[in-house]
């Protein structure tokens, strides 16, 4: 396949049967290093053959701009330019796996349609071979990367190229895919102070300590993944500069080595004596996994995060996050353990106790436990827990200096923790630790704003005879999800005098909207629903009502401003008396089923003007009518002209005809609780009279 459409490098995943896991069955073309954080890839991860193989479609991503939109986890380890197209592996009925395949970045912007025709024919093909096998009860077996035979000593192409090399001046080495020396030349030996013998079969930055940085292995990885050539200059100690010249093919890499021109105190200080950095497939699952763990927001986002991206990554089966809570352990979140009471034991568990997620906290140090009787050991309660593990990672989560939780990694077989996977679960644990804190600051904000809103708010509707009442709040779901938007029904006073000719109101209703989306506006709002039952409690008529509360907003000076519909009920006379402050007007369907735009007179917004006036305006409001009183949350939408949605909504009143009130509210608001970005919150109140 790869041949066909002359890509560069690829990959078959397969879907794992025990979870909804692809894992990569073979790669093609490059190491399969340059694709370790995602040799097991969750089917929900936001990277290309997840996508393909979620999706049944084809994913093409036709450069590094395209892909650091769409795909930014891989933009940030693999900053290369290539084009990249993904394709499911499936019949009419089962998803097998996905396959992914690169060029280099020069490949036109569009995949072209014989190079389409060619990747699905042939992953169609893989899928009913893999089809018929599982038919027959015939299982996958693991196969070879195919990368080329690796190098064999003492070989050589012809020895008329050899002499010829030989005789230049500069150093000359080939490397293949695997970064390995295939032939240096004497003069490579020479500069790099070693033997063609000890370079032969070995990758450079394996043999040089001195180039064993990722920042020059990456040069490397950026030849072979773009096939443009690259350069760079490193120190050879302890004071000769050289310059690296790769060029790249399909094949592999030719290497020249050159001294540099420019005199060796001019040049920045090279690496220190004795330093050793990290393999760079290390750095790349760091790369992966701090770009995925940006995206969380809240506790539950980092737990499912860590359960989706690290746990596939280092090959765990099954995790828990702990947090200490009020000198006790509490159980964030699971995944791998079919019974939950196995992990809910140790929530409210001391500190102190002696199991080692409360040591990992207290101390601030990792244990790892390679098997089970190595954890029973040093804790032998823990032979008491029917748990079906058999090896554990237990990683303090530390961040800003203190602790904030322990994550559990667990393994179903006994694994045996290198060296190198100590330190890769150990940095995770610092990157895990960092998310974890972000979210637990946002979780308290939400909790904090949501019951501030919720105070501020009626916690009930007064049950008036003759009256269907309906209510709802929506917040946003940006800043701290809190606004100024608010509503209320009030009894009637009684007292006081309305227009000539009126009666007292049975019944008060207010609905508004504060300016701003923050705690100011909240507090805000509350001061104005506290003002408008007090004016209407001492028998104020709707319009001298919006106007004492346009003069405490001003004397309060705030800077903030405020729309409102205020209105007392009539039900003995059908009918209903309303001010309007800036506000959007209401609807009212008849009884009949006619919806109606209320075209009320109407003040400025609350704030502005001192003396302000607002005119009252009296609308008949039958039994069996229904007003709708909305804030604009409601009926803004980006890119939607406030007439079109208004008339959306309308619409909506008109087909909920029948429905109950409790119902029709709901239908109103319709799917905008689940948009994904809903910058403004929204109240609706609806009043139906009886008979």
């Amino acid at each position: 396949m790869m041949d066909d459409v002359r890509a560069h490098s690829g990959a078959v995943y397969l879907l794992s049967e025990a979870e909804p896991v692809l894992e990569m069955a073979v790669m093609a073309g490059l190491p399969r290093a340059f694709a370790a954080p995602w040799e097991r890839v969750a089917l929900t991860s936001p990277v290309p053959v997840a996508d393909a193989a979620r999706g049944r479609r084809l994913v093409w991503v036709p450069g590094e701009e395209d892909m650091a939109r769409r795909y930014p986890r891989i933009a940030v380890v693999l900053p290369y330019p290539f084009a990249l197209a993904a394709l499911p592996v499936a019949t009419a009925d089962t998803v097998y796996g996905a396959v992914f395949v690169t060029w280099p970045g020069s490949h036109p912007a569009d995949l072209s349609p014989s190079e389409r025709t060619l990747l699905t024919t042939a992953c169609d093909r893989l899928a009913l071979r893999l089809q018929r096998a599982a038919e027959r009860g015939r299982r996958v077996v693991p196969e070879v990367d195919f990368l080329g035979t690796a190098p064999m000593a003492g070989t050589s192409s012809a020895v008329e190229a050899v002499q010829m090399v030989a005789r230049i001046p500069d150093g000359m080495c080939a490397l293949d895919v695997n970064g390995r020396v295939t032939f240096a030349n004497a003069a490579m030996a020479e500069l790099v102070g070693s033997t063609a013998e000890e370079l032969h079969g070995r990758p450079l930055w394996a043999t040089l300590p001195w180039l064993n940085d990722p920042v020059y292995e990456d040069y490397y990885r950026a030849a072979l993944f773009s096939q443009h050539g690259t350069s760079f200059e490193a120190l050879r100690p302890p004071q000769d500069w050289l310059v690296f010249r790769f060029h790249p093919s399909r094949s592999g890499i030719s290497v020249q080595v050159t001294p540099a021109g420019a005199a060796a105190g001019q040049r920045p200080s090279g690496d220190r004596a004795g330093h050793r950095p990290t393999r760079l497939v290390t750095i790349s699952h760091l790369l992966n996994l701090a770009s995925a763990l940006t995206e969380a927001v809240g506790v539950r986002d980092v737990v499912e995060l860590v359960a989706d991206e690290i746990m596939p990554a280092v090959g765990s089966s099954a995790l828990v996050m702990l947090a200490p809570d009020g000198g006790r352990l509490r159980v964030l979140g699971q995944r791998g353990y079919d019974d939950p009471g196995v992990v809910d034991r140790f929530d409210g568990m001391l500190l102190t106790a002696a199991t080692p997620g409360a040591h990992a906290l207290a101390t601030g140090v990792p244990s790892f436990f390679e098997t089970r009787e190595e954890l029973e050991h040093l804790y032998p309660a823990r032979e008491a827990t029917p748990e079906s593990m058999a090896a554990w990672a237990y990683l303090p989560l530390i961040a800003s200096g203190r602790p904030v939780g322990t994550c559990v990694l667990a393994y179903a077989q006994p694994h045996a923790f290198t060296s190198d996977e100590r330190a890769v679960l150990t940095s995770l644990g610092g990157l895990i630790a960092q998310a974890l804190e972000r979210a637990r600051l946002y979780d308290t904000k939400h909790r904090l704003a949501h019951g501030l809103q919720s105070a501020l708010l009626p916690h009930s509707l007064p049950a008036l005879r003759g009256l269907e009442v309906a209510a709802r709040y929506v917040p946003g779901t940006q800043g701290m999800d809190i606004g100024g938007d608010f509503y209320d029904l009030m009894r009637g006073s009684g007292e006081g005098d309305l227009l000539p000719g009126s009666v007292h109101p049975e019944a008060a209703a207010v609905i508004g909207d504060v300016q701003g989306h923050n705690v100011a506006a909240a507090g805000l709002m509350g001061q104005v629903r506290t003002a408008v039952r007090a004016y209407t409690a001492v028998g104020q008529p709707p319009g001298r009502v919006m106007a004492s509360t346009n003069r405490l907003l001003v004397d309060l000076d705030v800077d903030l401003l405020a729309s409102c519909v205020y209105l007392h009920l009539d039900l003995a006379h059908g009918r209903v008396l309303l001010a309007r402050a800036g506000h959007p007007q209401p609807l009212l369907r008849d009884p009949d089923g006619r919806v109606h735009v209320l075209d009320l007179a109407g003040g400025p917004l609350l704030g502005i003007d001192r003396s302000a006036t607002y005119p009252t305006t009296a609308v008949p409001l039958p039994a069996g009518s229904v007003l709708v009183l909305y804030t604009d949350g409601l009926i803004e939408t980006p890119g939607v002209d406030l007439d079109d949605g208004l008339a959306e909504l309308a619409g909506r009143l008109e087909r909920g005809v029948g429905q109950p009130l409790e119902t029709l509210v709901d239908s109103l608001i319709g799917d905008r609780t689940t948009a994904p970005s809903r910058g403004d919150d929204m109240a609706v109140l609806l009043l139906r009279p009886q008979r």
